[in-house]
């Protein structure tokens, strides 16, 4: 027999899960703290002081640094300037990776492709800044031994179509499919095949070095395809003096969703790169992997960004359209931990207006949820052989929301119980107390996690608890009479030895 469903009630659950009755305010910043993260690629537009600064204040949670472009010196003086305005914002230098890219147009100008004209792909460095609108360089040796006859090559995100129909030595013979503009160093996608690159080039191991030397706290790693490819990347920094910066893998081609699960385990946390990966794998499929991929990073407890495009016409208009706004809005009800910014905060008109728009969107998103669902389900999801680390943190999210608590706080050195306890999706927000700016960074990469900084120490506890409940009065997430859930080592000057504590304060 099929459920019966009583229409009235299902109608009514529906309005209040998605607040779609027109009388009520939107759910905004200015009603709740907003959970996802922001993270925003810093570029010609927002790179000076006054920008960056205005970025910050409107709720940019994490800068990335784009090193596909630019040089070294122009992103010190970035670092320096975001380090000038806060220490809590976190920095990502994100790599270049093992991609493909066309040479330079003869006279650096635009030529035009005609479709149905032959056209060679040809490594022959000759070519190299001599491309023309019949023969294309492209800086792959191995592409002869990578595609065959009918195999596709995407150039520019698949503005310019070729189809093979011969391989050569050096080079490959095809077949414009479309009418296409041709400009200098476009990126080049072969869907479907193994490309023979190597992990970390010897521009990413010089980017590498630099990001250790200045100590950034994530690396957005490009075109992750294995894990050995994020232990060449971990090598790179810890011979560079600095293990602790996180490994983000970038999926955005086939290899890598195959190889998902073990990139995952082998990586601090994912992002999901749609904009190469929508070439990569038929398009119609990137939101079956985007949906997959952040699934499995919330059961593993990593944290998840979904990147690109998300409102890519605010590049150059003030609104986004209602296309971008569900994309949004869908990201964060997926469950990602961070959206991402690309041209809109680099290249575009409005900037700010860019990260107002998309941190509304993910503030109504979560209003509505249907959080205290999605908690059970992390919960039921738990690994048997957890360790008394995780254990714990479930079960102060547990105890949080059996007691109403309006808050978790977490005293942490290492960010180890906060990660845990962001893992399993809290009703109630965390408040993560520390010593360590690298921790309280880390932190803004996980959603519904608020970094304070304890700068006079952990000398007492009791002090760092009464710190951080009075922080959390100040933010709006308690108030006199509420219950905050704390979670804090028994011996705060030894957390290798001691054992985590558990109790239920009452906010005075």
């Amino acid at each position: 027999r099929g459920i019966v469903f009583d229409k009235d009630s299902v109608q009514s659950h529906l309005q209040q899960l998605f607040a779609l009755a027109t009388t009520e305010p939107s759910k905004t910043e200015e009603t709740r703290l907003r959970k996802t993260k922001t993270v925003c690629t810093v570029g010609p537009k927002t790179s000076s002081p006054g920008p960056l600064h205005e970025l910050v204040q409107n709720g940019m949670n994490i800068m990335r640094l784009n090193f596909s472009h630019g040089r070294h010196d122009d992103a010190l003086k970035i670092i320096h300037t975001l380090r000038d305005i806060t220490d809590l914002v976190a920095i990502a230098v994100d790599t270049k990776g093992p991609e493909i890219r066309t040479g330079v147009v003869e006279g650096d100008q635009d030529v035009e492709v005609v479709v149905g004209t032959e056209v060679t792909v040809t490594s022959n460095e000759s070519y190299r800044e001599k491309c023309t609108s019949t023969m294309i360089f492209a800086d792959y040796p191995d592409m002869a031994n990578t595609v065959s006859p009918g195999s596709m090559i995407f150039i520019d995100d698949g503005l310019l179509r070729l189809e093979v129909t011969k391989c050569l030595d050096d080079s490959v013979i095809c077949v414009a499919r479309n009418s296409a503009m041709l400009g200098s160093r476009k990126g080049v996608n072969l869907p479907g095949a193994i490309v023979n690159l190597p992990a970390v080039s010897a521009k990413d191991a010089g980017d590498l070095k630099f990001a250790a030397a200045q100590d950034v706290d994530m690396i957005f790693a490009s075109f992750v395809r294995k894990p050995e490819h994020v232990h060449e990347i971990r090598d790179v920094l810890v011979q560079a003096g600095n293990p602790h910066i996180k490994i983000i893998s970038k999926i955005e081609n086939l290899e890598g969703v195959q190889n998902f699960t073990s990139i995952l385990e082998a990586s601090d946390g994912i992002m999901v790169a749609r904009g190469d990966l929508g070439i990569e794998i038929p398009f119609e499929k990137v939101f079956v992997a985007q949906k997959y991929m952040i699934k499995c990073c919330n059961l593993r407890g990593k944290p998840v960004i979904c990147a690109t495009q998300m409102l890519d016409s605010m590049i150059k208009n003030p609104r986004p359209t209602r296309a971008e706004v569900s994309d949004v809005a869908n990201a964060v009800l997926d469950g990602a931990d961070c959206v991402m910014l690309s041209g809109e905060t680099t290249k575009g008109a409005w900037p700010n207006e860019s990260l107002q728009t998309m941190t509304t969107i993910a503030s109504e998103a979560e209003a509505s949820m249907d959080a205290a669902s999605r908690q059970s389900w992390a919960l039921s999801a738990m690994p048997t052989d957890s360790g008394n680390t995780e254990a714990i943190a479930a079960a102060a999210v547990k105890l949080a929301f059996d007691q109403g608590a309006d808050v978790i706080i977490s005293v942490t050195e290492t960010g180890d119980t906060v990660s845990y306890a962001a893992k399993y999706r809290p009703v109630a927000p965390i408040i993560a107390a520390t010593q360590s700016k690298r921790v309280a960074r880390f932190s803004n990469l996980l959603r519904g996690v608020y970094p304070i900084m304890i700068e006079k120490g952990f000398q007492h506890v009791d002090q760092v608890i009464e710190d951080a409940i009075f922080e959390a009065k100040r933010l709006g997430l308690t108030k006199s009479g509420g219950k905050a859930v704390v979670l804090h080592d028994n011996n705060i000057h030894d957390w290798e030895e001691s054992p985590t504590i558990m109790r239920i304060i009452m906010v005075e």
